[in-house]
């Protein structure tokens, strides 16, 4: 049934679109993964309609490469902008300690906060151990922006009305049984690597729940999002799952039907930025293109889940990450 509402919002119109985003002249706003792909497009759509944006990004020189570029790319999409304001801020999502020296770094700036976009994630890798000793799709699509996004709330809190998006995807419907396994979330035995994956995308829905429950009586409003199907680097590892000749039919058919990032990018850009969201209280809603919302499986509904995971996320923390 959920499969069968997303596929018919291909039929149904697009919501949003560039045209659309409000002045953000005056908004500060962090965007993880801003280097490239849905990223990038989204950090170019902030910074064209005024915001300071935040590349939250491992490699320095990748994002400084992407804020020459994005500057370029505003001068010639948004020719009436004031010169855009990006910066980088280091972010290892494969590393909890980096993420919260990197929400500290941020924090030590003494700027408000009122968009935070948890974008980046990977997709489909092999099986492997974080820096932590976390298996590796949950840990840095979950792990990583759970510390990140806890360590700045404050900060988002003080800036509100204020807004988190939080990236997810249609393959949260296929984790692992049971939704998430948390005694055995590192026996590679008990996964694929596509129930790996479907497991942090779950985890990014039940992360998105529970925060929005925690910030119903404030101004903050959290949302999550499916972009769809994108044309972007996080299908990179492909090859190792299906090998050479499916990989070259499925290039094929994603040039033919994939989107673009910049349009992509813009179910989160809704959420991001619509007068919508808080003119109608949308908190804690599950989007798919172009901003259309359906809701999520049953495993992400269930209160219980959303709560074990924050449980144990924060155990997680307690027994990795230095106080």
């Amino acid at each position: 049934m959920k499969q069968l509402a997303y596929w018919k919002t291909y039929f149904t119109p697009n919501r949003y679109s560039n045209d659309l985003i409000p002045d953000q002249t005056g908004k500060v706003a962090i965007v993880t993964g801003a280097n490239a792909g849905l990223g990038y497009a989204t950090m170019v759509a902030l910074a064209g309609h005024g915001a300071h944006v935040f590349l939250a990004c491992r490699s320095e020189e990748r994002a400084l490469h992407a804020i020459e570029k994005a500057k370029q790319e505003i001068k010639e999409k948004y020719p009436r902008a004031l010169a855009p304001n990006l910066e980088f801020l280091e972010l290892d999502l494969n590393d909890m300690s980096k993420c919260k020296k990197a929400a500290n770094e941020f924090l030590s700036k003494g700027l408000p906060l009122h968009l935070l976009v948890n974008n980046s994630g990977i997709m489909t890798t092999p099986f492997a151990l974080s820096a932590d000793g976390i298996e590796q799709q949950f840990a840095v699509n979950h792990m990583g922006h759970f510390v990140f996004t806890t360590e700045l709330l404050g900060r988002i809190k003080e800036s509100q009305p204020s807004r988190i998006v939080i990236l997810s995807s249609h393959a949260h419907e296929r984790p692992v049984e049971g939704g998430i396994d948390f005694d055995t979330l590192n026996d590679e035995k008990m996964s694929t690597i596509v129930s790996r994956y479907g497991r942090s995308k779950l985890a990014n829905v039940l992360f998105g729940k529970a925060l929005a429950r925690r910030l119903a009586d404030t101004q903050v409003y959290v949302n999550i999002v499916h972009p769809g199907f994108v044309a972007t680097e996080l299908q990179r590892h492909n090859k190792d799952l299906f090998g050479p000749v499916v990989l070259r039919i499925l290039g094929a058919i994603t040039a033919v039907m994939a989107m673009t990032p910049e349009v992509g990018a813009l179910t989160q850009l809704y959420v991001a930025t619509s007068p919508e969201i808080v003119n109608k209280d949308i908190r804690g809603r599950y989007f798919v293109p172009i901003a259309n919302e359906i809701q999520p499986s049953a495993y992400a509904l269930d209160e219980a889940l959303q709560e074990e995971l924050w449980a144990f996320s924060e155990k997680l923390i307690k027994e990795k990450v230095p106080a």
